[in-house]
């Protein structure tokens, strides 16, 4: 009876390994037939339904405060870059008074950021720029922008498409990583590629909130080092899960 309930146990087993099996099969074959232009349309209605709200995680309440804040974020988290701002800003409330701030005054409040020697005189920098040639405002275009201290062209096609909504991508670490792992991007291999690529497949009217869901994305779900595909809501669009997927069926 015994031996009978352990043969049965292994059956079912088995049974249920197979249909695995054969499910992955078939969820491999079906990405394998998924055009790139199935796939963006997937992944971004996806996110239009799942995450329509997406924004910057990093707290800000004007251009001057969003600007200081991304020049920040270089290399550092946003969660880091929130604990520190709010005392600039206190102190330093708009461009006209952080271009008077000396480096041994600004330093110490951003000495926990990472690069603190650069960014304190990039801030500097970039304040007494924008009140010499700008009139004390943040210019929103990415060629104003990028003659800033401190700022490329990832910081200014953030800054344009925060806060103006314009049609720029930022490609950081994890929009670079996620775009070429889902399969976004082909073989691109500098930031500005990837972004060329994306703004060619994305919707001109989606581009500022397709910027926000892949880094979230990259964030919290396609992680680096071990990605989430049990959790990820686009898996059935993914080349990495694919791929993952037809080295379980080999």
């Amino acid at each position: 009876m015994q031996q009978s309930l352990v043969y049965h146990q292994g059956l079912l087993h088995l049974l249920l390994s197979l249909k695995v099996l054969w499910q992955a099969i078939q969820h491999s074959s079906s990405l394998k037939a998924m055009t790139k232009k199935q796939r963006y349309q997937y992944i971004l209605d996806y996110f239009s339904e799942h995450a329509p709200d997406a924004e910057t995680e990093l707290i800000y309440d004007n251009p001057y405060q969003l600007l200081v804040a991304v020049i920040l974020s270089a290399q550092c988290t946003d969660k880091r870059v929130n604990m520190t701002t709010p005392a600039i800003f206190e102190r330093y409330p708009n461009p006209a008074a952080l271009a008077e701030a000396s480096f041994e005054e600004l330093f110490p409040l951003i000495r926990s950021i990472s690069y603190p020697n650069n960014k304190t005189k990039h801030l500097i920098g970039m304040a007494q720029m924008l009140q010499e040639h700008y009139a004390g405002e943040v210019p929103l275009t990415v060629q104003e922008l990028v003659k800033l201290p401190g700022v490329g062209r990832k910081t200014a096609n953030v800054i344009t498409s925060v806060i103006d909504q314009q049609p720029n991508m930022a490609v950081d670490t994890h929009v670079f990583r996620v775009s070429a792992r889902i399969g976004l991007t082909t073989n691109a291999k500098t930031p500005l590629q990837a972004e060329q690529q994306l703004i060619k497949h994305i919707p001109r009217e989606l581009v500022h909130k397709a910027h926000h869901w892949l880094i979230l994305h990259g964030r919290y779900v396609c992680l680096a080092r071990k990605p989430k595909c049990d959790i990820c809501g686009i898996k059935q669009a993914c080349k990495y899960y694919e791929k993952s997927l037809t080295q379980i069926t080999h």
